[in-house]
């Protein structure tokens, strides 16, 4: 913004006449840059992190899938549960099926997961589908492993990435409980992105309660995952990210635990 001692100062100066000090006031946006923003929104955009930049999926495998995510949000009926995020959210579909059957189905639950998603796709659909007409009681949202395993985002970009998508979900759906599941932990123990999602993890405890947003809440439903030794059990997801149904059943009683209250 224009310094408001220099403004002053120059417009003290200025005494010729009105159309004078509009002139040097043009000239010194000019040469300050100091209002090139408001003059080309696109640069503010081009310094934001990718994370944060809404864009949508051009891979021709994940298309199809947004756009069914999209008209999910903007065509089902209003449901009581709905989740947000990426391939591990999509799978409730296939190794999760059983327990969402079981389970989240009979709440009236919709899956808006959509594989290969990082923050600035999520970001795209809420832009393109408000969460609006599903007024949901609760909305799930577990993203940002993709935007670390893509490498498209270092930790604070990831965890600035999870933020926007939760202020932007908790803007539109005002009155739902809004549950960010902590990223869940992925690779072999004791790797370098273990310990990025770790301190993204403690970085979103610490924000949430910085809310003191009776509505917004976080889970850390992925350390059951961890062995003693700090493996990723096989069992519960064998190429140590995706899940098997037996973590699906686990995730789905955290869910049940949690919408219960």
């Amino acid at each position: 913004m224009l310094d408001g001692r220099r403004g002053t100062g120059d417009r003290a100066r200025v005494t010729a006449s009105p159309s004078v000090a509009l002139v040097a006031l043009a000239l010194l946006v000019f040469c300050t840059g100091s209002l090139s923003l408001a003059c080309n929104p696109s640069q503010d955009s081009a310094r934001k992190p990718s994370s944060l930049v809404p864009a949508p999926r051009t891979d021709e495998w994940a298309v199809a899938r947004e756009k069914e995510c999209i008209r999910r949000a903007r065509e089902s009926a209003p449901a009581r549960l709905v989740f947000v995020g990426d391939s591990i959210t999509q799978s409730w579909e296939d190794p999760g099926k059983a327990a969402w059957d079981a389970h989240l189905a009979p709440l009236g639950a919709v899956n808006l997961g959509n594989s290969g998603d990082r923050t600035e796709h999520v970001l795209h659909r809420l832009a393109e589908a408000p969460l609006t007409r599903l007024e949901p009681e609760h909305v799930f949202i577990l993203i940002g492993t993709n935007n670390l395993g893509h490498g498209s985002s270092n930790a604070a970009e990831t965890l600035a990435g999870v933020r926007a998508v939760a202020e932007t979900i908790a803007a539109q759906c005002p009155e739902a409980a809004v549950h960010i599941i902590e990223i869940f932990p992925r690779g072999e123990a004791f790797n370098a992105m273990r310990g990025d999602i770790l301190q993204i993890n403690q970085a979103l405890r610490a924000w949430v309660a910085a809310q003191r947003n009776p509505r917004l809440s976080i889970h850390a439903i992925g350390d059951a995952f961890v062995s003693s030794d700090g493996t990723i059990s096989k069992d519960l997801m064998p190429d140590a990210l995706h899940l098997t149904p037996k973590a699906y059943g686990m995730w789905a009683e955290a869910v049940l635990r949690i919408v219960a209250g």
